[in-house]
């Protein structure tokens, strides 16, 4: 666990961010995304020079193809000579939020049909051995004598075999068709400078904590990414709003952390599943009850809180209602808060949909996490380091999430003030108190 730590706090890693780092992403063709940039380098005293303008389309969705033409290359070009000064790509309200997966090629298409040819023979190969197996065994039932019983055994390490090349072909099918190769906009753009990389899935976060500097040596840099974004152009502007009037005083009020009771057990887990990440809610409570002295009320079972059960509340992290919002919370203003579930930041502009993320920022929430599409548990950080960072004071919301983040080329979305300092005024905890979670889990690169 020391050398953890060592890890964690390396002078290497640590951030020191200014408002000059800060680049925003703005859509000429929704006004209000110009407005919004305007009004947030006014705020946070970014120069206006910092105002990257782009031509994109004006849904929440843009082709990967689009991607490429209309965001990576013109923002590579304004950026090329500030590539050390560039540490935030911000994206404004009007930026795209997801970007398609990538079109198979024409060799790719050939491959895929022979690939179905090959899984469908074996499949037909698995059938035969199961039926033979089967009829083995109802043979062996009725055998009179139990030394001279037909045997399976053949049969079935033949079937597994059979079983493997499927999955082998299924795995190779996957691949080969670019699948899961979409992503959130933001997380994308983690990964700026970098050419040619694989997008199917995800990329591990050279940013994070646990990424030595052997780990990123001879790579392209990563970016930080976040987005001032919300259901309309008034709630991301608030978002500003908030996080500037609290950084005055200091964030302050309760805690909720609403766990499920899974148990981890770190001789069967790595700490990266279910296990893991309930694990890491429950010490993120302990954390910030012990140590930081702050109020926390920590649900440890299968159900949620209740609607109007959170008064007062200052951070919130939780699972699992997916796409189901539960309005539990009443905020006091700079609340940081996010569900962990597969869908929460599918949409931020659509009506009367219950994902999370545009439900939290309607009702006041100051920032949140979310994902654009199936992330899986390992999209997330993990809860006790990401809360644990942010209540050192020391780290904006953007240097929080981009060392606890796992993956980029991926799912997950900051939405908030990327320079909101919520605890510089009142700081709960030391840096040495901020742990690798869970404490018996495997360090994230090791576990990979």
């Amino acid at each position: 666990m020391i050398r953890l730590l060592t890890l964690l706090f390396l002078p290497t890693i640590a951030i020191a961010l200014e408002p000059g780092e800060v680049f925003l992403l703005v859509n000429k063709n929704v006004p209000a995304s110009k407005e919004l940039a305007e009004y947030y380098c006014k705020q946070r005293a970014v120069p206006v020079e910092n105002i990257i303008t782009l031509d994109l389309v004006t849904t929440e969705d843009i082709s990967r193809k689009d991607y490429n033409e209309r965001i990576v290359a013109p923002v590579r070009e304004v950026l090329k000579d500030r590539k050390e000064k560039a540490k935030v790509l911000l994206s404004i309200h009007g930026v795209p939020l997801r970007v398609g997966g990538e079109e198979p090629s024409a060799e790719d298409k050939v491959e895929i049909k022979a690939i179905e040819v090959q899984i469908a023979k074996q499949q037909t190969l698995v059938r035969n051995l199961q039926a033979e197996i089967a009829a083995t065994e109802l043979q062996a039932r009725a055998w009179p004598f139990t030394w001279s019983r037909p045997s399976t055994v053949q049969a079935a390490i033949e079937l597994k075999t059979q079983q493997t090349v499927v999955l082998t072909l299924s795995r190779r099918r996957v691949a080969v068709s670019r699948a899961e190769s979409q992503a959130c906009v933001d997380n994308e753009l983690m990964m700026l400078w970098w050419n040619n990389y694989r997008l199917a899935r995800f990329q591990n976060n050279l940013l994070h904590w646990q990424a030595t500097a052997a780990i990123r040596e001879g790579k392209q840099p990563f970016i930080m990414t976040c987005r001032l974004d919300g259901p309309t152009p008034a709630i991301a502007k608030g978002l500003v709003d908030q996080a500037i009037a609290v950084e005055k005083k200091g964030l302050d009020g309760t805690v909720y952390v609403d766990a499920r009771g899974i148990k981890f057990n770190p001789k069967n887990e790595d700490g990266y599943g279910y296990g893991g990440y309930d694990e890491s809610m429950r010490e993120m409570a302990k954390l910030l009850k012990d140590e930081g002295k702050m109020k926390v009320v920590l649900d440890d079972r299968t159900e949620l809180f209740a609607p109007n059960s959170c008064p007062d509340c200052a951070l919130y992290c939780g699972w699992y209602s997916h796409a189901n919002f539960i309005d539990s919370n009443r905020f006091v203003p700079g609340e940081i808060a996010w569900h962990l579930a597969s869908s929460e930041a599918v949409s931020l502009r659509r009506p009367d949909v219950k994902f999370w993320c545009k439900n939290l920022l309607e009702k006041g929430a100051a920032a949140t996490i979310g994902p654009v599409a199936e992330p899986y548990t390992v999209g997330f950080p993990k809860p006790a380091e990401f809360f644990g960072m942010l209540a050192t004071g020391k780290y904006t919301l953007v240097e929080c999430y981009a060392k606890t983040l796992l993956l980029s080329s991926w799912m997950t979305v900051l939405i908030g003030d990327p320079l909101y300092t919520p605890f510089a005024k009142n700081p709960r905890i030391q840096e040495e108190q901020v742990q690798s979670s869970p404490k018996f889990g495997k360090p994230f690169f090791e576990a990979k």
